[in-house]
This record gives C-alpha cells, structure tokens and sequence, in this order.
C-alpha cells in the first residue's frame, strides 16, 4: 500500500450522525469518481476522456459541474493526472492512484470471503498523540480503524489479529510516531474478559449490524434491466459495499454473541456484482471512454 491516505469512505464512522449512520449518508461525487475509477477504469490500461466521466456520473446523479470539481479535486490529490488532446482533455491513473485502488479492490472485493478463527491472542498497541495535534490524531485513527482496530480506552488500540502486526508498524513509521508507541502480542489475562474488550473497543457494533440489514434490503431483490441500468446498480453496489471494510472489524465468531450478518450481505454483494458486471462494463465502454 502507498503512504497515501487509504481508500476510505467519504466520512469516517464516528463523523456521521448517528441518527444517518444506518444508511451510511449520501456518496460523494468524488466517492462515486473513486469507486467508477476502481470499478472500470483500473482493470483497464490507457486515459479516459471528460466526457466519458461526466456521463458516467451524471448517470448516478452527479451534475456536470461536481463531477467537473470531483476529476480536479483527485488530480490534485494525486491519483488521476490529466492531459490535453486539442481542446479534449483525458485522464490517466497516477501510479499512486492506481496502488491505492489496487489496495482498495483487494479489501473491496476479499472482504469476508472467509471467516478466520481466532487464536486467542490479541495485538495491542499503545500510543501517544497530544491533544494538540488534532490532524495526525485523526489520520492514525483513520488508519487503524482501517486496519480493524478499535480502542478500548484513550491511547489504547486492539485487534484480535496478532498477524496485522507489520500492517500496524508501517501506520505507525508513517505517521512518524514511532517513538511514542509501542506494542505486544498476547492471550487474554485472569482480568476482565475477551468480550467485554469487544463492547469497550467496538461501540458501534449494532449500528453497523444494522447498516447490512439496509444493504440487504437495498440490493438482494434489485433489478437491473438493461447495459445503463446494470452500470447503476453496479456502481451503487460497490459504492455501498466499500465502506463496509472500513467500519465492520470483521471479528472472529469466537468473539460475537450470534452469526454475523456481514457475511450474509457479502455473500449479496458477490451475488449481484456477478450479475450486472458484464452489462455494467459494456455500458462503460459505451460511452467512449478509450483515449
């Protein structure tokens, strides 16, 4: 994965008002450039012309002027770089942009394919941010929350993964706290027990459960009748489904009180996404999108 940000969703969980979270909030036009870019444009090789994007996105609802504002706002980030044909302009992915997409189509699309059993150790990891330096307090919690850690109490960060040991590292050289960190591996002591640090690290575990039952809802039983009606669904599909890696720890069952409905709402997921994907992409191409 590059030092870039992660590909996350359009807001971290704890942003959204907890009375909206069920639906997960509104996508973004640049949300919608993200998961268009990782959805057609990263399996493919060459630039994309501005018209194709701007009809791509005006398909799902983003006026002219947005998707003009959100193809900017991800060059400037550094993940799309734009070049003049006469008075046509077309866009190429950066090699950071497409590690980035890469990385999110890895999490995207692995996402509880599997359920792993747990082992019974814990990594742990302690570490100091000041108050002050409220920016990099907010990147590593974006970054560990990727990573599916949760925090317990203040400074304090868990994961029942003892292998995201290097992940973890690498979150920790990049934001340049190394020297006020530190970590262990371990079993679970005499004190306390392995499910109250569940409740004290994941709060928002029944909300999150709540967001699958909408997504099944959403999408198990949707039609899609023809190529543009399939490229719809498809890109309300993975836009909905990508911010799930994000949120959802994917904990081990041995952890969880009953069967976890992530897995029943990844299983729809794949269901769908084999279902609209070969008339999502002949729209895509459709359009002209080849530079």
């Amino acid at each position: 994965m590059s030092a870039a940000a992660p590909l996350e969703p359009d807001a971290g969980w704890d942003e959204v008002p907890s009375a909206r979270r069920r639906s997960l909030g509104g996508p973004s036009a640049r949300g919608l450039l993200l998961t268009i870019l990782g959805e057609f444009v990263l399996p493919r090789s060459g630039p994309v012309w501005t018209a194709a994007f701007v009809e791509a996105l005006a398909a799902v609802g983003v006026e002219e002027k947005a998707a003009r504002q959100a193809l900017a706002r991800t060059a400037a980030e550094g993940l799309v770089t734009p070049s003049r044909v006469g008075r046509r302009t077309r866009w190429d992915l950066t090699p950071e942009g497409r590690d980035l997409l890469e990385d999110g189509a890895r999490r995207i699309y692995g996402f509880l394919r599997e359920q792993r059993r747990w082992d019974g150790r814990w990594l742990v990891l302690a570490v100091t941010v000041p108050e002050t330096q409220r920016a990099l307090r907010h990147k590593l919690r974006t970054r560990l929350t990727w990573a599916g850690m949760g925090s317990p109490a203040p400074g304090l960060w868990v994961v029942p993964y003892a292998d995201r040991g290097p992940e973890v590292a690498r979150i920790v050289e990049d934001l340049g706290i190394a020297s006020s960190a530190m970590s262990w591996v371990g079993e679970s002591g005499a004190i306390g027990r392995p499910e109250d640090v569940v409740a004290a690290a994941w709060t928002s575990l029944g909300e999150i459960e709540a967001a699958y039952g909408d997504f099944v809802d959403g999408f198990e039983d949707r039609r899609a009748d023809g190529a543009e009606a399939a490229f719809v669904a498809q890109v309300g599909l993975v836009q909905a489904w990508r911010r799930f890696p994000f949120l959802d720890p994917a904990l081990p069952m041995e952890l969880l009180d009953h069967d976890w409905p992530g897995v029943r709402a990844a299983t729809v997921f794949h269901r769908c996404h084999e279902r609209w994907h070969r008339r999502a992409q002949a729209h895509w191409e459709s359009l002209g999108a080849d530079g």
